[in-house]
């Protein structure tokens, strides 16, 4: 894959795969500047105001910004001091601010330090101390904090029993987590087997282990499915497939179980759709990707689902991918940042205009970035402060 040197390549890898080598990674990441583009209703834009933006706009006031990820409507950034921010949609108290009040701006989250990881559910939010233990907020309905409860939390509560953990990453009602021994541990909403015990038509308050997996090396989560990387390159999902997301070639409503990607090899990093997408990065710096396409965010020309991996036409030289719900973005290694799929009403592909596109198109006016994420309809980067 190609890259901007060993700084850049960790960087990338550290944010589109949602693993972290702590704490090393901690003290080499590149800070920047957060932008963001798209649906802006709830203030998950940033900029204080509730406007849709259609190009890349500055988040207020925030710099320093070494990771940012995006939740359903809500967005979370974490700063070079190991403290978190959060802006957007607070309904369940998913910006960890004490309240259920919407935030324009961002506001830093209550008694947290340490931070070295975070990732994004749909109403909910989950970080990474660096201590190796797991922390959440939000949503908590169907026990996607881990805390043993269904009781929603305005305030980080830590996930019980969990240690020793290097990797964090948000499905929509759902938790996944990578332990430093390759083994992946999951919690809350199991309606279509995303917690991948077995089981599925349940909940899971506190972590559990999936079964039968182990050597992976990154984690991800689509909407109502999960998706891990192996050491060997391999990627395996479960979970809904009705689409076919999982990509083995098959369309089921629900899988519990761990199942081979289809003919996908050498991998280096992988994200998964909030809806029902799934993307993967090759080592030749090409993009791959499987699932629901009724807006085009596959990126090959069609509005096709597929249920095994398609070439994302004309990308070459990218370095790290994320989804939203139905958009997909990518950075090449010339820190210009392409999308493609839903771009009507909000503007998330960044290309100042409201077209689905079915192939990627540069989005407009931003160079320099260093990483990359998504919401469901709102799309985020973080662009280096030199020129």
């Amino acid at each position: 894959m190609k890259s901007k040197g060993l700084l850049g390549m960790l960087f990338s890898f550290f944010v589109a795969v949602t693993i972290i080598f702590a704490p090393a990674a901690h003290a080499i990441v590149l800070s920047g500047i957060p932008y963001a583009w798209g649906q802006g209703s709830y203030g998950q834009i940033g900029d204080g105001t509730s406007f849709n933006r259609y190009t890349p706009v500055q988040v207020s006031g925030l710099t320093g910004v070494i990771a940012i990820k995006g939740g359903g409507f809500h967005t979370v950034a974490l700063k070079n001091d190991g403290n978190v921010w959060t802006w957007g949609a607070n309904w369940w108290g998913q910006l960890g601010d004490g309240t259920t009040t919407d935030r324009y701006t961002p506001v830093q989250v209550s008694g947290l330090t340490g931070i070295i990881a975070i990732a994004g559910g749909g109403e909910h939010t989950i970080v990474l101390k660096n201590d190796g233990t797991i922390w959440g907020w939000g949503r908590n309905q169907f026990g996607e904090l881990g805390d043993g409860t269904t009781t929603n939390r305005a305030t980080p509560v830590q996930v019980s029993g969990l240690t020793g953990i290097i990797a964090i990453a948000g499905g929509y009602w759902h938790t996944i987590a990578l332990r430093n021994d390759g083994t992946v541990w999951v919690w809350g909403r199991n309606q279509f087997g995303e917690i991948g015990d077995g089981t599925f038509n349940n909940i899971r308050p506190t972590p559990v282990q999936v079964s039968g997996l182990t050597g992976v090396v990154a984690i991800a989560g689509g909407g109502v499915h999960t998706i891990v990387l192996k050491n060997d390159g391999t990627v395996w999902a479960w979970g809904n497939n009705e689409f076919g997301q999982l990509g083995n070639g098959t369309i089921s409503y629900y899988n519990p179980t761990p199942v081979q990607v289809s003919g996908l090899v050498g991998v280096t990093a992988i994200a998964g759709g909030e809806g029902y997408h799934t993307i993967a990065l090759r080592n030749d710096g090409t993009v791959w990707a499987w699932g629901k396409n009724d807006y085009g965010q596959l990126g090959d020309g069609t509005t096709t689902h597929r249920n095994i991996p398609i070439h994302v036409s004309g990308l070459t030289s990218i370095e790290a991918i994320a989804g939203g719900g139905n958009h997909t973005i990518a950075l090449k290694n010339d820190g210009t940042v392409w999308a493609w799929g839903q771009n009507n009403d909000w503007g998330q592909l960044g290309d100042g205009t409201v077209v689905n596109r079915y192939t990627p198109v540069q989005v407009s006016g931003l160079t320099g970035v260093v990483a990359i994420d998504a919401g469901f309809y709102h799309t985020l980067a973080i662009k280096h402060p030199c020129p």
